[in-house]
């Protein structure tokens, strides 16, 4: 029995001393384990293509991140589970970012960025947040974070899901058409699944009241990046604040870079810390040798 980690060797170095602690006896090995047959748990960002003759006693692939959807699940082995990472930062950074996105957008922010450019002093508009709906899109951990840390700036808060949730304070649907019309700024933080595959589309946007605005920290996937241009442009949305695309980076001469009325960042919406991040697989593994639910088991039907 034995982990193999095959991702950042800084990060990997910070496991590898918690896991000395905590697992004395249980080998721990980073880029490559020198008896393959020995790996029962594997945490990484990617997997190898042969990856069942490659490790033919593997349990567990632990992902380095919050998605799974890096990983083609159809083709790994039945006897093989899944884990996405559930470290509590990635959370508290999401409510941090999407925060800071939809505060942004509220109060026009793009628009004076712009204008700064041009040394143009010019007053925008001051809504009222309790006459600002905010609608998020995913109601799993992060997205009940999100609306947690809105709550208190007096937003109109709603939230969707293909399930039914009952969140207080949030107004909550499984109809997408009534969600999306009554929704001035948009926050995507959809896991990636085919039915979540370019869901960001003209129809979607068509459907949004006109002059909202979008927020992304979802997967770059999600989003036509030509279909949010024509809709920036047309004046169908005001504004977007985007943290993930397709691919990353982006081209140099993509049109999101010198857009004015986008905000990109570089993926940096949530990022693993090492240490709890560590503390998460070693959960799970005291979790899968206890017989007990594995924190974070993904649902190989659902994607998720």
């Amino acid at each position: 029995m034995a982990v193999l980690y095959t991702s950042d060797e800084t990060r990997g170095a910070v496991f590898a001393e918690r896991f000395a602690a905590v697992f004395p006896d249980l080998p721990f090995y980073q880029s490559e384990a020198p008896r393959p047959e020995d790996v029962e748990f594997l945490v990484t960002w990617t997997v190898p293509g042969n990856v069942d003759k490659l490790y033919p006693n593997l349990k567990l692939i632990f992902s380095v991140g919050a998605g799974v959807d890096q990983f083609d699940l159809a083709a790994l082995p039945d006897r093989v589970s899944v884990v996405r990472m559930l470290e509590p930062g990635i959370a508290e950074q999401m409510r941090e970012y999407v925060t800071l996105a939809v505060l942004g957008l509220h109060r026009d922010l793009p628009r004076y960025i712009n204008q700064q450019a041009g040394a143009q002093w010019l007053v925008g508009r001051n809504v009222a947040a309790k006459s600002r709906r905010v609608g998020v899109m995913g109601l799993g951990q992060l997205g009940k974070a999100v609306l947690e840390a809105l709550s208190p700036f007096g937003f109109q808060l709603k939230g969707w899901a293909r399930r039914q949730h009952d969140i207080p304070g949030v107004e909550t649907f499984t109809d997408l058409g009534a969600f999306l019309a009554g929704t001035d700024i948009l926050v995507c933080l959809l896991p990636l699944t085919p039915a979540t595959t370019a869901i960001l589309d003209a129809k979607l946007f068509s459907t949004l009241p006109r002059g909202a605005s979008l927020v992304h920290a979802g997967r770059g996937r999600q989003l036509d990046h030509q279909a949010l241009v024509d809709a920036l442009d047309e004046g169908q949305l005001a504004s977007a604040w985007l943290d993930v695309t397709h691919p990353e980076p982006l081209p140099a001469d993509h049109a999101f870079w010198a857009h004015p009325q986008i905000v990109l960042t570089p993926h940096i919406a949530s990022q693993t810390r090492a240490t709890e991040g560590a503390d998460h697989v070693i959960s799970g593994i005291q979790a899968f040798l206890a017989g007990t639910p594995i924190p974070g088991l993904v649902e190989r039907e659902r994607g998720y």
